[in-house]
């Protein structure tokens, strides 16, 4: 048996490539929509992707299934357990080969058998795979793929239905089916590996591991989630609902998209290069989005395209354009060409498709001097804020979410989580300068952006915010309403 594990850094997910040597097929467990990269894998191994399965329709990035079935005609697997809300459209509309799954059936893929398991919680409809290498002479299993279920020191959160997706009175209920799915895990055997969907990064959990696997008897002992759920059931509900981060935004629309099924791909789009002339065109323009990927961000604040986003190709780029960029909106990057296809594969992983243009960071230059002036947002230190905490035309504004704001916070802060602002942002005041600051400056940065380019008068707290323990008063509580 071929076993390969493979990592998108930047949206902490992890897919699984499971290959029968002695016949040459392959199938890849939680795909993204990029799927050349399997394809690249598995015929290095001299393998051939056969089939594709999924644990469950995703919230944080867009499924390679359908892409699969559409170029390679592939076998789909595909869960069916659930409640009727919450099952797969598209497989059923198209010329597919296709099988749903239920709570303990089996399929195999050459000698390697996989076994659905029906482990709710996360989502009604979840599945894991547990693997036996019948080829290698097993008669039990190796692994399980735990989707979304069990991580590395966490469980996968069972709120998004309610808090991404809009599914009032969900959370409770998931989270107690949660529970239950968790004692059926405590009956599996300690050896048993578990192959998770997510490391440390992702937001489908508050608390994952950085390291890529583990055993059921190690999450049985050191595993908080499940340590918590072997005490008892209202324990467990309470705990693993507290402290979750809200979602961004972009996760409802990958709910519906891998259910009703995401568009097809073909090739990864081709942006064509811009001169520093043709940038004129875009600035100021909010009807397309001008996403700046340097990582610099004091760079940025110096000097910018106007309108543009501060969005670093760095790991925090899929959930700063998920949450910032809407659906279907002509995309133009700033980025270095090295760079410009891991920009373009980070933003179709979540949908983000029209990406028309982009410019080297050296062309904003040339526009400075030739054609137009770029835009600049003031930074500013926490004592700043000490300074103007009483002045009329000023708000502090706290971008972290809602369990950090409760820890702590700047008195009288206005408190709208980084991810929220696209759709929050008109319950803040319009005449009245935001300064905008979070744990670190990062997610400040580029809601600072976002807000200028909404037309916000606003400056960045670059600062630590454990330095403003030192300087001012630290309250807790919850958030202050922000009013327009």
């Amino acid at each position: 048996m071929l076993f390969r594990q493979i990592f998108d850094e930047r949206l902490a997910q992890y897919a699984y490539l499971i290959g029968c040597q002695a016949t040459g097929e392959a199938i890849v467990i939680d795909p993204e929509r990029d799927i050349d990269q399997y394809v690249k894998i598995a015929t290095a191994e001299g393998l051939e992707i056969t089939a594709v399965a999924e644990t469950h329709i995703h919230a944080d990035f867009l499924s390679g299934s359908r892409e699969f079935a559409e170029q390679h005609g592939v076998k789909v697997y595909l869960s069916d357990e659930g409640d009727a809300d919450w099952k797969y459209e598209w497989v059923k509309k198209g010329n597919y080969d296709y099988t749903l799954l239920h709570d303990g059936d089996t399929f195999k893929i050459g000698n390697i058998e996989l076994k659905a398991v029906h482990t709710p919680g996360h989502t009604p409809e979840h599945i894991a795979f547990l693997v036996t290498d019948l080829g290698g002479g097993a008669d039990e299993p190796m692994g399980m793929a735990t989707g979304d279920f069990v991580f590395v020191g966490d469980l996968g959160r069972p709120d998004l239905l309610e808090s991404a997706a809009g599914v009032a009175g969900a959370m409770e209920p998931s989270a107690k089916r949660l529970f239950e799915s968790v004692q059926d895990f405590l009956e599996l055997p300690d050896y048993l590996q578990i192959w998770p969907g997510h490391g440390a990064g992702s937001a489908c959990g508050k608390a994952l591991g950085a390291v890529p696997e583990t055993t059921v008897g190690y999450e049985r002992r050191y595993n908080p989630a499940i340590r918590t759920a072997i005490t008892g059931e209202e324990e467990f509900v309470d705990y693993i609902l507290e402290g979750q981060p809200e979602p961004p935004l972009y996760f409802a629309r990958m709910k519906r998209d891998n259910k009703l099924g995401p568009a097809i791909l073909g090739t990864l789009p081709q942006p064509r290069l811009l001169t520093a002339r043709e940038l004129v065109k875009l600035s100021g323009r909010i009807d397309i989005v001008v996403l700046d990927t340097r990582l610099d961000r004091t760079a940025f604040m110096a000097g910018h395209l106007p309108g543009s986003v501060f969005a670093p190709l760095n790991k925090s780029f899929p959930t700063i354009t998920g949450s910032y960029v809407e659906e279907n909106a002509p995309i133009y990057l700033i980025v270095e060409e090295k760079n410009l296809d891991e920009a373009v594969r980070s933003l179709i992983r979540i949908g983000l498709d029209h990406v028309v243009g982009y410019a080297e960071p050296d062309a904003l230059l040339v526009y400075d001097e030739t054609h137009g002036k770029l835009n600049s947002i003031e930074e500013v230190k926490f004592d700043s804020v000490k300074a103007h905490q009483n002045i009329h035309d000023v708000e502090i504004l706290d971008v972290r979410g809602i369990s950090e704001y409760k820890e702590g916070h700047v008195p009288d802060a206005l408190n709208v989580a980084h991810t929220r602002l696209l759709v929050r942002h008109d319950e803040l005041p319009s005449d009245r300068r935001l300064l905008v600051h979070c744990g670190t400056g990062a997610r400040a940065s580029s809601a600072a952006s976002l807000l200028a380019r909404l037309g916000y008068p606003v400056a960045l707290v670059n600062d630590e915010f454990e330095n403003w323990p030192r300087i001012g008063e630290l309250v807790t509580g919850e958030p202050k309403l922000a009013t327009a």
